[in-house]
């Protein structure tokens, strides 16, 4: 038995050493991620709710999915282009429980971090599960004691596959802001209409201009908006100059504008 303790002991030391590692490896992530202003949309949800496999669906990658409490212990970052965006970190985070222990908060904190500074929650949902109601209760008091309640959230009904009388939708509000999103991540049904919603919760600050550029600066203005996925139109006049109709998050616009690409 004491050799049991020396080694659980050890076995917490090593933990919370990788954990704080964890910790200043996200935050330097995070503050480069707010210099060059790319959005953050992050994961959230009951355990076992599906977000690993949503998180693979989305971005191909091949992330542990298991049907266990804690499947996912550390959060994983990827690159995904959401269209009138552009690039976006999509995070995935630990699954919540209901009365979420006061030192799993404390031990987690560095991976819900992502969370309390998300542009945006995608809280997953079982919808299958006939105490999803209480399920999202139990997530919404888990973000209260993180402190991230106050973050916009959309929430994903997943497992649409499992119920006989749902189909892929967007459900909006009396406003016409895409309020949830009912989808199947094991079966992929409905994906395209989460980048629809995704596109327009985080494309609110978007802007479009029409740029007439000058022969000599073509290739330059070209191959840097081209790359940014953000021309919609492109036309080539009589005395050679190029119209370019371009739109993009207006953080985009003004980083190019301090690098005076745009000038």
């Amino acid at each position: 038995m004491e050799t049991d303790r020396r080694l659980l002991r050890e076995r917490v030391k090593s933990i919370l050493r990788r954990l704080e590692k964890v910790a200043k490896q996200r935050e330097q992530g995070r503050r480069a991620r707010h210099r060059a202003e790319v959005p953050t949309v992050s994961l959230v949800g009951y355990t076992n709710a599906g977000k690993s496999t949503l998180f693979n669906r989305i971005t191909e990658a091949d992330v542990y999915a298991a049907d266990q409490l804690f499947a996912t212990l550390d959060p994983t970052l990827r690159r995904i282009d959401v269209p009138d965006v552009g690039a976006t970190v999509l995070a995935d985070t630990v699954g919540f429980i209901r009365h979420l222990p006061h030192d799993l908060v404390a031990a987690f904190k560095a991976t819900l971090q992502e969370t309390q500074e998300a542009d945006l929650l995608l809280h997953v949902v079982d919808a299958s599960d006939e105490r999803f109601r209480e399920n999202i209760d139990a997530v919404n008091t888990v973000l209260e004691e993180i402190e991230a309640a106050d973050v916009p959230f959309l929430l994903v009904m997943n497992k649409v596959d499992a119920l006989e009388d749902q189909s892929p939708r967007i459900e909006r509000d009396d406003e016409g802001v895409p309020r949830a999103v009912w989808l199947s991540a094991r079966d992929g049904l409905g994906i395209d209409l989460l980048f629809q919603a995704l596109s327009e919760r985080l494309g609110d600050n978007m802007v479009s201009f029409r740029l007439r550029i000058p022969p000599a600066c073509i290739g330059r203005m070209h191959s840097a908006f081209y790359r940014m996925h953000c021309i919609q139109h492109e036309e080539f006049q009589e005395d050679g100059h190029l119209l370019l109709d371009v739109r993009m998050p207006e953080s985009e616009w003004h980083r190019l504008e301090k690098r005076k690409t745009v000038r």
